[in-house]
């Protein structure tokens, strides 16, 4: 306890991952009283919580070149979890709502492998970033080239299995995880323009196909998924079919206006709404109010972050680590709250430390116990 007073632990860091977590039990326990489902969803995310602060702890055993030591195995282990669900019979890897992504354990649940990639990738892409500066360096064109190379096998392999598992939304997150690294990893500011123009322009040829052409999408899209998009910009033109979740996730949260129905006051039902649509409970529970206190508590943990990562000075793989939980973190939130409110395409993005889920809830404390990790290691200067 000494040397945690005397270190740079971010105890504030800690105080909004509590905050968070109150917040889930809260609104989750609030989403029970449709009963939707005979299980006891607060019950269990507290042993979610209690299991993820158990792995938080085991984390501080490691000094982080341990882990950076540790991070290709981690990597490789993740890879063949996904090959695994992929591969193995509906009665071990079930599918859930279209997508196959989860291990059945009995008598303990599902695990989603999918989740803890997404961590282990951080921790891979900042190893190779790492050891790119150390041997090779960066600037030039040609440095930064090899650098893209690898950044792009070891992404690419995740992102297309996740893909595989027809989980869109997670292999959507590691692609942006991986865009964020890159952007402050060092590399020359023109591969980086030219990086800002391809994205701009497949963005623009999509909205065009959209527009004009929409059964060319359907070449590397689904109709479930084109549906979607239509729903989410009609969703009341879809309200008997599938935009029923959406157009009562806008009805909920405009019907809390500023203070809310209510810890218990909630009238609109909607599917789901522990999950995914949790942010809808707290908007429509506690209003305008309530749902601007949860975004404070996530810019109040992404500011946390960003702290330490600024105290890292030259630690680039620590550094890079931090950049990765900010852009998972970050993302995650800006799609979850602007999907339930119909301002974004639903994918299906969990809103991290409030939606219920197992495996969320443990490959996010699992990331942020290597960020608390990172602080706690962090070495005073006197003339810092």
């Amino acid at each position: 306890m000494k040397k945690l007073m005397e270190s740079n632990f971010d105890e504030k860091l800690v105080i909004s991952i509590l905050l968070l977590a109150l917040s889930s039990c809260i609104a989750i326990s609030s989403s029970q009283k449709y009963q939707q489902y005979e299980q006891n969803f607060l019950l269990s995310q507290i042993i979610w919580f209690c299991l993820g602060t158990i792995i938080v702890l085991f984390i501080f055993v490691f000094d982080m070149e341990q882990i950076r030591k540790l991070t290709p195995y981690l990597y490789v282990f993740g890879i063949l979890l996904l090959i695994f669900v992929l591969f193995a019979p509906n009665t071990i890897a079930p599918i859930r709502n279209g997508a196959k992504s989860w291990i059945l354990f009995p008598g303990i649940g599902q695990i989603q492998p999918s989740e803890f990639m997404k961590i282990f990738l951080i921790l891979m892409l900042a190893y190779i970033t790492k050891n790119h500066k150390e041997k090779i360096g960066m600037g030039s064109v040609s440095q930064d080239g090899k650098y893209l190379i690898k950044i792009f096998f070891a992404s690419i392999i995740p992102i297309y299995l996740v893909y595989l598992q027809n989980d869109f939304g997670t292999s959507l997150v590691m692609l942006v995880i991986t865009i964020f690294i890159i952007f402050v990893s060092g590399i020359n500011w023109k591969i980086i323009v030219g990086f800002l123009g391809m994205a701009i322009s497949v963005i623009a040829l999509l909205v065009l196909l959209f527009l004009y052409s929409p059964n060319t999408l359907l070449l590397f899209m689904d109709t479930y998924q084109l549906d979607r998009i239509y729903s989410w910009l009609n969703p009341f033109q879809y309200e008997a079919g599938i935009g029923y979740q959406l157009s009562k996730s806008i009805l909920a949260i405009g019907s809390g206006m500023i203070s809310g129905k209510g810890y218990y006051g909630g009238q609109v039902y909607i599917p789901e709404a522990h999950s995914d649509f949790i942010f809808t409970m707290v908007a429509e529970a506690f209003g305008f109010i309530g749902a601007c206190t949860v975004i404070f508590f996530y810019f109040f943990l992404i500011y946390r972050i960003v702290a330490i990562a600024i105290k890292q000075r030259e630690e680039t793989f620590e550094i890079i680590i931090c950049i990765g939980m900010i852009g998972m973190i970050g993302f995650h939130t800006f799609q979850n709250i602007g999907m339930v409110s119909g301002l974004l395409p639903i994918t299906g993005i969990p809103l991290l430390l409030m939606s219920y889920g197992g495996s969320s809830v443990l490959a996010t404390m699992f990331g942020l116990g290597i960020v608390l990790n990172i602080s706690y290691r962090t070495k005073k200067y006197l003339f810092s």
